[in-house]
């Protein structure tokens, strides 16, 4: 298999990922955090939600760079 097709796979499972991620963080703030309402307290993230933060952060990363080098290729 040749190596861009592996990469364009990769990138495909990465942006899944990513999706996934961030449907998971937006869980906690709920529909009335989007329109300006439930911001009162300040949480810090904890637990699964900074493995989630992280994961996400390290998928968007190598999505990024995977992406360039499909350009350059």
């Amino acid at each position: 298999m040749p190596i861009k097709t592996i990469l364009l796979i990769a990138n495909i499972v990465l942006s899944v990922l990513i999706v996934i991620f961030i449907l998971l963080q937006g869980r906690g703030a709920g529909l009335g955090g989007a329109w300006g309402g439930g911001g009162e307290t300040f949480q810090t993230r904890r637990g699964v939600e900074v493995v989630v933060l992280r994961a996400a952060v390290v998928c968007i990363v190598l999505f990024f760079i995977i992406s360039i080098v499909l350009l350059l290729i």
